[in-house]
């Protein structure tokens, strides 16, 4: 059985917290638990970890290249600034899929760019839980049928 990670970044253990909505209702844990559930319906075992630590997430990333045949990342607010983050994923040599919670797009322009995008094979945002979920079945598809 195959591995996928999936990285979430800081705060997003915060997730159904806000008052704001921005993130949606869920909480991570139920997050967590549906995309435990999702993956193992798909047939692929799942590694789903969230840090607030930079630098543990590049860990993540290099231990993934060892073990995962997949990775899925929301760097959340590192996804505007991480370029060592960014590095380690160039370096990562299955599919990765960038996800958000909100639609980068739609929020303040300093959201606009993400570092993270030129190493993912793609990007889904603002679909909430539903995104995630969108991803890890688009995982399923990549690795099953690798890019040529």
């Amino acid at each position: 059985m195959q591995t996928v990670m999936f990285l979430n970044g800081p705060n997003a253990n915060l997730y159904g917290l806000d008052p704001s909505g921005t993130y949606g209702s869920d909480s991570f844990p139920a997050i967590e638990a549906a995309c435990n559930a999702c993956a193992e319906e798909l047939g692929f075992k799942l590694d789903f970890r969230q840090s607030n630590h930079e630098g543990v997430l590049i860990d993540w990333v290099q231990e993934a290249r060892q073990s995962c045949a997949g990775l899925l990342i929301n760097a959340a607010g590192l996804t505007y600034t991480s370029i060592a983050l960014l590095d380690a994923l160039l370096a990562f040599d299955g599919p990765i899929l960038e996800c958000h919670m909100s639609n980068i797009w739609k929020r303040e322009p300093f959201r606009h760019h993400s570092y993270m995008s030129k190493a993912a094979t793609g990007v889904i945002a603002g679909l909430g839980l539903q995104g995630y979920l969108l991803g890890l079945t688009a995982m399923r598809d990549l690795i099953a049928k690798p890019a040529t």
